[in-house]
């Protein structure tokens, strides 16, 4: 490995310019998720079709995130970052260009195209240039600026849309890109690895076939009417032909674009399924919140966001809590009773009505996000407890892109099941018992993860959380 020289600063500068990064993104899909019942107006379309914008986003986002590391290794860090966070603005500008829901799902997809180059990449410089005595620090400034975003997403998108423009949700993006672009210049370092190898082509063709029909195909089955389940099922059936072709040839590459042998290590493994099963009902929330509080109570865009930030909020305040709680109790048994209490926040979400205090709803959404928040430092800390450091990059990618892709099921899966609910019940517009449903539907997959964290050893990551004789507090690589 090489790295370019660079002007001399503190590992927290590097990691703060990387936060920006994903604060500009989580920003961006907060403030979106807030704007989607008003955009739908604007296009002419049903609110239940606007899912296909944040699909397509977060599609593009676990396609091309396999790739993030080679492409790091063999064109170098800042180079890379610097394209992922021009072609992330580029798509925002075309988002507030759109006059169609079709137009905006293909800029969205390459706003996510920059996305999957832009965290990983930042969080890989950290990785291979922070020293393992300054990490705790480093991603505590690479954490906290990140969480800002989904905390002031939600006001600052029901603003925007209630009294200025929903195109203003993606021009915010512009100055923040282009400030971006001039600090990585200055001061990220252009790591590049001397030999990263043979790109797998093979690999990442497929593993794109696959989850790009996988997705289109559960996401075309969300929406209901209009298309015919043939086409739907056809859809999904080339995707799951496209993995199983995959998984044949990664067991004779020597070099899979996603390495699946990583399963087997049991820290890694369990937290790939625990964490697919919450992120799921994770990657709901946003949709059906915001478009409950705004079609079922009636709300504006700019009420419906002061509340709904409750949830961050929690995520927020988790991130100075999870080190001791961790330290007392342990991976295996934080995961296992933290997954049943943050579900059951969660599925309260369903007993909401318009009659309830307000000071209630946010309670119960601020607890909801605190808990959530605790399930994932503890899951993405623990996922890395056994991986070794050569094949940190692959763990990365690999943990990443399932990440993004059950956030994806997540949008996917409530949708259909608030079109189903609207369905049965014969309503032609969503109704507060349809999104109730939704929400008891999808928060009973994330208490899967609990009796799945009780296959975890009783010792994980002890070294990394400081349980019993553990030395480290944890890291939260990822949010």
């Amino acid at each position: 490995m090489s790295i370019a020289a660079t002007r001399p600063h503190s590992f927290r500068t590097t990691a703060i310019i990387i936060a920006c990064a994903l604060f500009m993104e989580q920003l961006d899909s907060t403030v979106l998720a807030t704007a989607l019942p008003t955009m739908a107006r604007s296009f002419g379309v049903s609110p239940l079709h606007m899912s296909a914008a944040l699909t397509a986003y977060l599609l593009g986002l676990a396609i091309f995130i396999p790739a993030s590391g080679y492409f790091a290794d063999r064109f170098g860090a800042r180079r890379i970052f610097r394209l992922a966070i021009l072609v992330f603005t580029a798509g925002s500008v075309l988002c507030g260009q759109c006059g169609s829901l079709l137009f905006l799902v293909g800029a969205r997809f390459l706003q996510g195209m920059g996305g999957a180059m832009m965290v990983p990449v930042g969080r890989l410089v950290l990785l291979r240039t922070v020293a393992r005595k300054d990490m705790v620090s480093a991603m505590s400034w690479f954490t906290v600026p990140a969480l800002l975003g989904p905390v002031v997403g939600p006001p600052m998108g029901g603003f925007l849309v209630t009294y200025l423009s929903w195109r203003w949700i993606f021009y915010i993006n512009v100055p923040i890109g282009i400030l971006g672009i001039w600090l990585a210049t200055l001061y990220i370092e252009d790591i590049k690895e001397e030999d990263p190898g043979r790109f797998d082509l093979p690999g990442f063709v497929l593993s794109c076939t696959s989850l790009s029909c996988l997705m289109y195909g559960l996401e075309m089955g969300s929406r209901g009417g209009g298309i015919s389940l043939g086409t739907t099922l056809l859809v999904i059936g080339i995707g799951l032909a496209a993995g199983v072709a995959y998984l044949l040839h990664a067991r004779g590459a020597s070099h899979p674009i996603l390495d699946f042998s990583m399963m087997r290590i049991p820290t890694f493994g369990i937290s790939v399924i625990g964490g697919s099963l919450t992120r799921i009902t994770a990657g709901a929330l946003p949709f059906l919140l915001p478009m409950m509080m705004q079609l079922g109570f009636g709300m504006s865009a700019a009420r419906s966001g002061l509340i709904t930030f409750s949830t961050a909020a929690g995520s927020f305040l988790m991130k100075i809590a999870a080190p001791p709680i961790l330290r007392r109790f342990g991976f295996r048994n934080a995961l296992m009773w933290n997954s049943l209490i943050s579900s059951a926040f969660l599925a309260a979400c369903a007993l909401f009505r318009p009659g309830w205090p307000v000071v209630l709803i946010y309670g119960v959404l601020l607890l909801g996000g605190f808990f959530q928040s605790l399930q994932f430092t503890a899951l993405n800390t623990v996922a890395y407890a056994d991986i070794s450091q050569h094949r940190m990059s692959s763990a990365t990618s690999f943990y990443s892109t399932f990440q993004q892709l059950m956030l994806s099921m997540g949008i996917c899966v409530s949708s259909a099941i608030l079109a189903l609910a609207m369905a049965l019940s014969g309503h032609a517009s969503p109704r507060l018992s349809d999104f109730s449903a939704a929400f008891l539907a999808v928060t009973a997959i994330s208490f899967v993860a609990s009796p799945v964290s009780a296959r975890l050893p009783r010792d994980a990551g002890r070294a990394m959380s400081g349980h019993a004789d553990g030395e480290d507090a944890p890291l939260a690589l990822e949010t």
